[in-house]
């Protein structure tokens, strides 16, 4: 006995069957190559690291915390990366429609007046009708749907959702460097502080050595090369009081941009030395690089993307079965336009799409495709590399710094006695003018660079945190 077999059964199982098919296979996320431990990490054992820690509780001035606070919320960076977030949760979104059906409504009224030396005027002479004009009134409705035969749609579905996990990725690196900048202009802020009230102090101790120099002269015990020497020295140090007010007030416009303010005054109670810099500063192990610093989990993320990409450019090269049916009202006559059932009409039919000759645009495209992937394992590969390299450049920093700063301490410490010790031989007569003023210039020197010093480990504790993929929590 012979089974008779549905078509549509047999379309419908034959669509199932073949939407199984993945006509792609993914390329796994590499391993990037590691080292055990970071370069000059003081630890060889422990796990934990310093990016682990939420940034309000690794920058505890009252001051910092308030500038970073306004520069996460009003950072016009910060917005623009909130924004693409929504744009890419709605294309995200919108994908997932690609799987439900098209749906159209069509209302038509046409109105044709043939030629009557026309087949169709002829025709319409040849049968009488009794009139020399055609009418068509149609409404209906057509959906088309297109099979996911070889993944096109999930592949597009999973490209949207990576690139929406990217746009965050990218809005916690964005927060990141804003965390970094902030805390490094806050402190640069406050070594021009520093600064500026060393060369004040410094102005003032000049002054006073040039006014007993010129009592000396007037009195005939000095040359007035002393007068003009000690002049010269006072007017050095008094050139650096206004080149340090002008790189406050832009230090200043900086930091209040950065946190989306006009440029203005930011008010302040620390001072340098009242930052403490922590001692023990965990890095942790590098492998945690990949899944906390936001840049390198984009780059995986992007990987997603090139998968996804490939297996649509090579679905575009395989058949595709599409569906379509229609469905509505159509009448010669407008007055039986919706006279049912008279006037009803329906059609189904499916369509299976194979591209043949396109100019080698789709395989090209395809071979692009598989060349991107490949870019981006490399991109990635990159992003590791230069995370791991970012955290032993802080590390080293942070370790040679420190040793830098005890050094000029201990020198800033031997030339203010030095200062101290010229000036009253001065007085006494015991020592000339040339060793007053060298010590004075040597110490104003050193107290300058020891403020320096300072701040540079302090940026490079806040880029360790940073580097480390801290302060985006």
């Amino acid at each position: 006995m012979k089974r008779y077999i549905n078509p549509y059964s047999f379309l419908i199982l034959l669509t199932l069957v073949v939407s199984a098919c993945k006509v792609s296979k993914d390329v796994a996320t590499p391993k990037p190559e590691l080292p055990v431990t970071f370069r000059n990490s003081a630890t060889t054992a422990d796990s934990s690291s310093i990016a682990d820690i939420q940034w309000k509780s690794f920058f505890t001035d009252a001051t910092l915390q308030k500038l970073i606070d306004s520069a996460i919320a009003k950072n016009y960076d910060m917005q623009i990366a909130v924004k693409n977030i929504e744009a890419s949760q709605l294309l995200f979104k919108q994908v997932k429609w690609n799987y439900v059906p098209e749906l159209n409504l069509n209302v038509t009224a046409n109105i044709n007046r043939p030629s009557n030396n026309s087949v169709t005027g002829l025709s319409l002479t040849q049968y009488n009708i009794g009139t020399k004009h055609i009418e068509d009134y149609n409404a209906n409705l057509g959906l088309t749907w297109e099979a996911d035969i070889w993944g096109k749609i999930r592949n597009q579905s999973r490209s949207a959702l990576a690139q929406y996990l990217q746009t965050n990725e990218a809005k916690k690196a964005i927060q990141t460097n804003i965390v970094a900048s902030v805390s490094q202009g806050y402190y640069n802020l406050l070594m021009l502080d520093a600064q500026l009230n060393i060369a004040q102090k410094n102005v003032k101790l000049n002054d006073s050595t040039l006014r007993i120099i010129r009592l000396q002269f007037d009195a005939g015990q000095a040359t007035l090369l002393a007068v003009q020497q000690a002049e010269a020295q006072q007017l050095s140090a008094a050139q650096l009081v206004p080149g340090f007010e002008q790189d406050i007030a832009i230090q200043e416009n900086a930091l209040r941009i950065l946190t989306g303010a006009l440029p203005d005054k930011i008010e302040r109670t620390a001072h340098l030395d009242e930052i403490a810099i922590p001692e023990n500063l965990s890095a942790g192990v590098p492998s945690a690089i990949v899944s906390r610093r936001p840049d390198v989990k984009s780059a995986e993320l992007a990987l997603t993307v090139a998968n996804a990409n490939v297996g649509i450019t090579q679905a575009n090269m395989y058949p595709s079965l599409t569906i379509t049916a229609n469905g509505g009202l159509n009448t010669f006559k407008a007055s039986n336009w919706f006279t049912v059932p008279a006037s009803l009409f329906g059609t189904v039919a499916g369509a299976l799409t194979q591209p043949l000759f396109q100019h080698r645009q789709l395989k090209t495209q395809y071979k692009v495709a598989v060349v991107d992937r490949e870019k981006t394992v490399l991109q990635f590969r990159q992003s590791v590399l230069n995370a791991v390299g970012e955290v032993s450049d802080a590390l080293v920093k942070i370790e040679k710094l420190k040793t830098q700063q005890g050094i000029i301490a201990d020198r800033v410490n031997t030339l203010q006695k030095a200062t101290s010790n010229a000036n009253l031989l001065f007085r006494n007569g015991q020592a000339n003018y040339l060793e007053v003023i060298t010590a004075q210039s040597n110490v104003l020197q050193s107290e300058l660079d020891l403020a320096t010093v300072k701040n540079a480990r302090l940026n490079a504790v806040s880029d360790l945190y940073r580097s480390l993929g801290g302060g985006w929590k």
